[in-house]
């Protein structure tokens, strides 16, 4: 199992950005998927036509969201923690963190947070 930290800086106030990652109409807009989401702890999520499924486990509006993602048959739940950290200019710090992620999942998961979600939330921001 591996552990996951990247940070990304999004052209937007924090408290825009996180209702982008939990309003499922806005989620739609930036991933050009349906999602299901809730900001109800223990809620499940799917994102991404259903690549991306788990439980919402904890939200502080405007500065962070956790939530437990599945990985098939794994036993010990990834755990994804997003902070989100104003800085100057109505910019956003996102301090990411995954844990136990199973070992031939992690560059695909890698590579999904850079390229597929921060990509598409930088470019949503940026037009």
């Amino acid at each position: 199992m591996k552990i996951l930290s990247l940070s990304f800086k999004i052209n937007t106030d924090p408290d825009i950005l996180y209702k982008a990652l939990v309003t499922p109409q806005t989620i739609e807009l930036w991933t050009g998927y349906p999602a299901i989401m809730s900001e109800t702890p223990g809620s499940s999520f799917e994102w991404l036509d259903g690549d991306v499924v788990g439980k919402n486990l904890e939200f502080d509006p405007g500065k962070m969201i956790k939530q437990q993602w599945f990985f098939g048959d794994e036993n010990k739940p990834s755990i994804v923690t997003l902070t989100l950290h104003p800085q100057s200019n109505d910019k956003t710090l996102v301090e990411l963190n995954q844990t136990n992620i199973p070992d031939e999942a992690f560059e695909n998961i890698k590579y999904g947070w850079k390229k597929i979600i921060m990509a598409s939330l930088k470019d949503f921001f940026a037009t």
